[in-house]
C-alpha cells in the first residue's frame, strides 16, 4: 500500500532575550519665555512604588497564549520605566518560560534574580524551576537543586518544603517517569508523610502516574493501600479512580466508586465530595466508548437535574461525543442545538472547532453532503478559539469524504483538486488519505491526480523488526562521554543513540545540537527518544519518520514495554536513510500527466 505524509516545519521552543531599542519616556514642560516644548529624560525614582499588578496580570494572559517573546519585550520596557521589578512579577515570567518549554531561559532568569541588588528568589521560584527541569527531563539538575536547598546552600535560603517536592513529583508523573518519581519519594518522601504515612495527595499523584504510563489497573489497586492506611479519599481521588476504571474498561468498578463517592458525600454532608462536572464527563467518555446509549442518556439526565452543577463547554462536548459514539445522531443534534442556543447568552459556551469536526465525521459516514457542507461553512463563523491548520485540513477531507459516500464522484474529485492546490500533501494513514486512495482507485493510474511513491521492497503491514538495524550496528554512545572525545563521529553521522549505564537508550544526539565540546552527550541529547515496539507495522514507522521528521526511531521489544516505551531496552533502530533506500517512484508507463498543475507527494 502506498504511503503519504504531510510535513510541516516545527517552531523553535526557546528564544533568547531580545534587546530592542526602546525610546525613553519623556515629560514636557513649558518655559516662561515662550511656548517652547522641552523633552526631559524620564528617570526612575527610588521613592516611587509602582503598582505591578497590571503587569503581572498581563504576563499571565500572554503565558496562556504562549507569547514568550512579547513577555520579554514588555519586561524590558517595565525595567526601563520602573527599575527593579519585584519577585512576584519575575516568578510570573519564570512560569511563562516553563509553560512554553524554555527551561534554559528560566534558568537564565533565575540566575538574574539571585544576583546582588536584584529582586531575589523565594519558594515559588524554586518550585517553578523544579517543575520546569522535571518536564525537560533534566532530573540530575533538579536533584542537585533540591540537595542545595536541603543543605542550606541555595540562593535565598529557602526551606525544603512539600511545595518543592510536589512540583517536581508532578512533573515527573506527567512525563510518565515513575521510576524517578519513586526515587524522589524514597529520597525526600519524609516531608510528605502525615502521621507516619503518605498523604492522600501523594497517592493521587501516584495514581495519575500509573494512568499516564498505561497501567490503569495499578492505579485502581492503590485504592486498597489507601484504605489500609486509613486515609480519606477526596474528590480528586475518586475522579482519578473513575478515570482509571474507564481506561481499564471496567465500567462496573467506575460506577461503584461513583456510588461510594455520592453516598459518602451525603452521609458526611460534605459538598466537596459530591461528583463534579469532571466526574460526569469521565463517565460519559467511558460509556460512550462502550456504546452504552442507555447509560449515557441517564448520565446526561442526571447532570441536567443537578441544580448546583454548571455544565460547561467541555461537558457539553463530552455529551455530543458520547452520543455520536453510541450512534445517536438525533441525540447529538439535540445537544448541539442546545449548546448553540445557550451560547447566545454565554459566549463561553460557543463550540470549539473539534466539536464541529466530530459532527462532520458522523455525517460524512452517513454521506450527508449538504449537512457536512453547512457545518464546514459555520465552522468559520460560529466556533470559538483558533482553527488550527490540522483542523482546517481535516474539515476539507471530511467534505470530500461526504461527497464520495453520497455518490457524488465529481464533487469528490473537485474537493480533492482543491486539497491538492491548497495543502499539497496528505497522510495515507489519515481519514482523508484513505478517501483519496478510493478516488485514485476509481480514476486509475492513467488519470491519477497524485505523484505516488511506492514501497516495492517491503509490505507496510509487516513488523518493523524485519527491516530494522540492530542496535549494535549503529554503535550507541554512553551519555557520560564528553563531546570532544567523539566529535568526529558526529561529523560522519547526523544522529547517534545515547545510552545510560544500564544500556537503556535515553535519547538521541543530533549533529546540530552539538554546541559545547566539554559537555557530556546527555546534556545535549533530545530525550526521550521516539520509540516503537518490534511488532509495530513498517507503514506506521514510515509515517512517523515523515510526519515528525524523525531522523531515527528506536525499536524496543514488545515484552519489555510494560505500557510505556520509557525505560525499555532497545534492540534496533530505523533511520530516515533506510526509508530513502526502500522507496521508489511509480513507473511512468502507469501514469500520465493530469490537468491538475500541482500534485501531492505520496509515499
Amino acid at each position: 500500500m502506498p504511503h503519504l505524509l504531510a510535513i510541516f516545519p516545527l517552531p523553535s521552543n526557546s528564544r533568547p532575550f531580545q534587546h530592542s531599542n526602546i525610546l525613553s519616556s519623556s515629560s514636557s514642560s513649558f518655559s516662561s519665555s515662550g511656548p517652547i516644548r522641552r523633552r526631559l529624560p524620564r528617570t526612575f525614582s527610588p521613592s516611587k512604588h509602582p503598582n505591578l499588578k497590571r503587569l503581572t496580570s498581563r504576563i499571565v494572559q500572554l503565558t496562556r497564549r504562549r507569547q514568550l517573546h512579547q513577555i520579554l519585550e514588555e519586561i524590558e520596557n517595565a525595567k526601563r520605566e520602573y527599575g527593579k521589578l519585584n519577585t512576584i512579577v519575575m516568578n510570573a515570567v519564570m512560569e511563562a518560560c516553563v509553560h512554553c518549554g524554555d527551561v534554559d531561559l528560566a534558568l537564565n532568569i533565575f540566575h538574574q534574580m539571585t544576583e546582588p541588588h536584584s529582586c531575589g528568589v523565594d519558594t515559588v521560584t524554586y518550585a517553578t524551576l523544579l517543575r520546569g527541569l522535571g518536564r525537560a527531563r533534566r532530573i540530575d539538575d533538579a536533584f542537585q537543586l533540591l540537595e542545595s536547598v536541603e543543605k542550606g546552600t541555595a540562593a535565598g535560603k529557602p526551606k525544603l518544603s512539600t511545595q518543592l517536592i510536589y512540583g517536581l513529583l508532578d512533573a515527573l508523573i506527567e512525563a510518565g517517569d515513575l521510576r524517578r518519581a519513586n526515587g524522589l519519594l524514597a529520597r525526600f518522601g519524609f516531608l510528605l508523610r502525615e502521621g507516619g504515612s503518605s498523604s492522600i495527595l501523594t497517592y493521587n499523584l501516584l495514581m495519575k502516574g500509573c494512568i499516564n504510563t498505561g497501567c490503569p489497573q495499578a492505579a485502581i489497586n492503590l485504592h486498597e493501600e489507601i484504605q489500609l492506611l486509613g486515609l480519606e479519599p477526596d474528590r480528586l481521588t475518586y475522579n482519578t479512580l473513575i478515570f482509571a476504571c474507564v481506561k481499564a474498561e471496567n465500567l462496573e468498578a467506575a460506577m461503584r466508586f461513583f456510588k461510594e463517592m455520592n453516598d459518602k458525600a451525603q452521609r458526611l454532608c460534605c459538598s466537596d465530595l459530591y461528583p463534579d462536572v469532571i466526574t460526569y464527563t469521565t463517565l460519559l467518555m467511558g460509556f460512550g466508548h462502550a456504546k452504552d446509549l442507555h447509560s449515557v442518556q441517564n448520565i446526561v439526565l442526571e447532570m441536567k437535574s443537578c441544580h448546583d452543577l454548571f455544565i460547561d463547554r467541555t461537558a457539553f462536548t463530552a455529551m455530543v461525543d458520547a452520543m455520536l459514539n453510541c450512534g445517536s445522531i438525533k441525540g447529538a443534534l439535540c445537544i448541539f442545538g442546545e449548546i448553540l442556543k445557550q451560547a447566545g447568552a454565554n459566549v463561553d459556551l460557543r463550540p470549539k472547532p473539534q466539536l464541529y469536526l466530530s459532527m462532520m465525521r458522523a455525517f460524512a459516514d452517513w454521506g450527508d453532503y449538504n449537512m457536512v457542507k453547512n457545518l464546514h461553512e459555520r465552522l468559520w463563523l460560529d466556533s470559538a478559539g483558533t482553527i488550527s491548520l490540522a483542523a482546517q485540513q481535516e474539515a476539507d477531507h471530511l467534505l470530500m469524504e461526504s461527497a464520495l459516500n453520497n455518490g457524488q464522484i465529481d464533487a469528490a474529485v473537485e474537493n480533492l483538486t482543491k486539497i491538492i492546490n491548497r495543502w499539497k500533501c496528505i497522510s495515507w494513514t489519515s481519514r482523508g488519505g484513505m478517501v483519496a486512495l478510493r478516488i485514485e482507485v476509481l480514476l486509475g493510474f492513467n488519470k491519477s491526480m497524485l505523484s505516488p511513491y511506492l514501497l516495492p521492497q517491503v509490505l507496510p503491514g509487516n513488523p518493523i523488526e524485519r527491516i530494522m538495524l540492530p542496535l549494535e550496528t549503529v554503535r550507541p554512545l554512553p551519555g557520560s562521554l564528553e563531546l570532544k572525545k567523539v566529535v568526529m563521529r558526529l561529523y560522519r553521522e547526523p544522529v547517534v543513540p545515547i545510552i545510560d549505564d544500564w544500556g537503556i537508550c535515553i535519547g538521541l544526539l543530533h549533529r546540530e545540537d552539538c554546541c559545547e565540546m566539554n559537555a557530556p552527550l546527555s546534556a545535549m541529547m533530545r530525550s526521550p527518544p521516539p520509540c516503537v515496539t518490534t511488532t509495530t507495522s513498517i507503514g506506521h514507522v514510515v509515517d512517523l519518520v515523515l510526519k515528525k521528521k524523525y531522523k531515527m526511531v528506536i525499536v524496543v521489544k514488545h515484552s519489555n514495554l510494560n505500557g510505556t516505551t520509557h525505560g525499555s531496552r532497545a534492540v534496533g533502530v530505523f533511520t530516515a536513510e533506510q526509508l530513502h533506500n526502500v522507496v521508489a517512484p511509480v513507473p511512468e508507463g502507469l501514469k500520465q500527466k493530469h490537468t491538475v498543475r500541482r500534485s501531492l507527494t505520496m509515499f
